[in-house]
């Protein structure tokens, strides 16, 4: 059993899709999901998040997958290659923003030592990262090769850690603590029964809605030059099970940064909002080298998208929700304070709202 600090927990439902078991990214089946915490002294608070969309070799069984730019001020490594080729070869890493070099040649080595990979002489890494700069040494660089080998090695099926965990650990989410945070919808059967999963790395601003209460405005948690910076970024990994090709993951992806507008993010000009597809459906997958110069995979047709925007747009909010509610009070570099989002008043507000059941 997961611990009180889900937004589900307390009789709180966002959407109208039913979420998985786990309500975690780890509800599409075979997804595994990672953290290595970096806690040292007054000031290293970081970490690296890892996310496989399956097991094997990934690098030889590759995914259709594509990235949304929502605001791109970020450094995510790897997008062009899957822009260009519409699918990922690599697990998706995620860390703190200065640390995106030694992630990626972390990941190169990963691959490189894969059995099967001896010849490979190319590998498109996918790192992805906020700052956590105000908590967080991040001008030390502490994140090493070993860090994010760890991540991917701890990677495993069934609940997902929340909050001050991996590539979460010190960052900011509407001047509260953030972190990761997931959750998953699943569709009717006459939809096609999918699992939509997602997991998000939070550390941007703007004026906090929860289940569309007003709770930033409520605190006073704002103001027209804001009382905190907007400015982060937001890492959005969206999985899913359904059958789809590179064109609709993207337009999939397009549909969590809707996901995050509900929840009162509004995409500054200093951050970097991301989304990263993929579809892990063993039929879809890519073979590494072919014989056959055709390839001939299922794939849903446009018009049986729309459960799945919906799904998406649900878990994506749910998920950002979720890393406010477990992201716990943290002191960090030179001092500094982030306190968790007061969720007993948030909870008042809720009540009053009737979003509570």
């Amino acid at each position: 059993m997961l611990s009180q600090n889900r937004l589900r927990d307390h009789g709180i439902e966002i959407g109208v899709l039913q979420p998985g078991t786990l309500n975690a990214i780890t509800d599409v089946p075979g997804v595994q999901v990672g953290h290595t915490t970096i806690i040292q002294g007054e000031d290293i608070r970081t970490g690296v998040t890892s996310i496989l969309p399956h097991s094997g070799n990934i690098f030889q069984e590759k995914v259709p997958a594509a990235i949304y730019v929502g605001n791109g001020f970020g450094k995510l490594a790897g997008y062009t290659q899957v822009k260009e080729l519409g699918n990922l070869e690599t697990p998706i890493i995620l860390t703190n923003t200065l640390s995106v070099p030694t992630a990626m040649n972390a990941v190169i080595g990963y691959t490189l030592h894969q059995p099967k990979n001896e010849n490979v002489r190319s590998v498109n890494a996918i790192v992805g990262e906020t700052n956590d700069g105000y908590l967080n040494d991040i001008r030390g660089r502490h994140v090493t090769e070993e860090h994010v080998l760890k991540a991917i090695e701890n990677a495993k099926s069934g609940p997902v850690t929340e909050g001050n965990i991996g590539a979460g650990t010190g960052t900011i989410c509407f001047g509260f603590k953030g972190g990761i945070g997931t959750s998953s919808r699943i569709l009717p059967k006459k939809s096609g029964g999918y699992t939509v999963g997602v997991l998000v790395q939070t550390n941007f601003g703007g004026v906090l809605q929860v289940a569309g209460v007003e709770v930033g405005k409520k605190l006073g948690h704002y103001s027209n030059s804001f009382k905190y910076s907007p400015d982060g970024s937001c890492m959005m990994v969206v999985l899913t099970n359904a059958p789809l090709d590179s064109r609709n993951l993207e337009r999939l992806a397009k549909r969590a940064m809707m996901g995050l507008s509900k929840t009162g993010g509004i995409a500054s000009n200093g951050s970097g909002d991301y989304v990263i597809a993929v579809s892990t459906a063993e039929e879809c997958r890519i073979p590494y080298q072919s014989e056959n110069p055709i390839q001939t995979v299922p794939t849903l047709r446009n018009e049986a998208m729309t459960p799945l925007f919906l799904a998406t747009i649900e878990a994506t909010e749910e998920a950002i929700l979720n890393s406010l509610f477990a992201g716990e009070t943290i002191i960090g570099r030179d001092g500094h304070k982030i306190e968790a989002l007061p969720k007993e008043k948030v909870l008042k507000m809720l009540k009053e709202a009737g979003k509570m059941k």
